[in-house]
């Protein structure tokens, strides 16, 4: 465990519709919905998901590896006003994640195939995401396309999030290509919720959750895209 990084806890879990009325009108009493939300109470979040050559995301999360990262670019509202390059770190049970933002010229050069504007800025993550681009053939993967509906509590810092619509882009690389029209990943009765937490979830969330009524998935929306890719189109990992 790096000790530099703030570490939470995060579960998810698959909700079926009648599930996700009870709880999220249970919370709504409880928790403040996050202050990015429009006036339907949710955002979109349209992420492009990077493996090296050897796809080491895809197989450690299917082979079980506790200990592992994933790189991803994300957009808000298929605008370009806010563009991050992500790393999430998963160690054991918990989770943490580094940021920098992208301008849209920097995003175009690399989706471009030209990733040099990511070196020489001074910002340890976009060295990190260089260096696996050039020794590791980092390179984007699969799109990854859900509404986010999030509740947030100031008390232990939970954050739970209800993604809805998951859809995959398929082949599409380019998450601000206007004619790009993404697919069901999943059911498109089942929601995932997230539940994310520092040290504790206050009792009054926790009884609202119920989570021991509820069984905990590993519900990783990268692989749910990329085995729809493979299952769909015939084209190995």
């Amino acid at each position: 465990m790096n000790h530099k990084l703030k570490y939470r806890h995060e579960l998810k879990f698959f909700v079926n519709p009648h599930q996700y009325y009870l709880i999220r009108n249970r919370l709504r009493d409880l928790m403040e919905q996050d202050k990015h939300v429009g006036p339907e109470g949710e955002y979109h979040i349209r992420s492009l998901y990077f493996d090296d050559i050897d796809n080491t995301a895809l197989h450690e999360k299917l082979g079980g590896i506790r200990d592992r990262s994933k790189y991803r670019i994300r957009i808000y509202n298929r605008s370009d006003n806010v563009i991050h390059f992500e790393k999430k770190i998963k160690f054991k049970d918990y989770i943490a994640k580094l940021k920098e933002p992208l301008t849209r010229e920097m995003y175009n050069a690399i989706i471009g195939g030209d990733y040099s504007g990511l070196k020489g800025l001074g910002k340890p993550l976009l060295e990190d995401i260089h260096n696996q681009m050039h020794t590791r053939l980092l390179r984007p993967k699969v799109i990854v396309d859900y509404v986010r509906e999030p509740f947030v509590c100031p008390h232990g810092n939970v954050r739970i999030t209800f993604d809805k619509e998951l859809r995959t882009g398929l082949h599409a690389i380019d998450i601000f290509d206007p004619a790009l029209r993404p697919v069901r990943a999943i059911d498109h009765e089942l929601i995932i919720m997230e539940v994310k937490y520092d040290e504790y979830i206050p009792a009054y969330i926790a009884i609202a959750l119920q989570l021991e009524g509820l069984t905990r998935q590993s519900a990783s929306k990268y692989v749910l895209c990329r085995k729809y890719l493979k299952f769909n189109t015939w084209e190995d990992y």
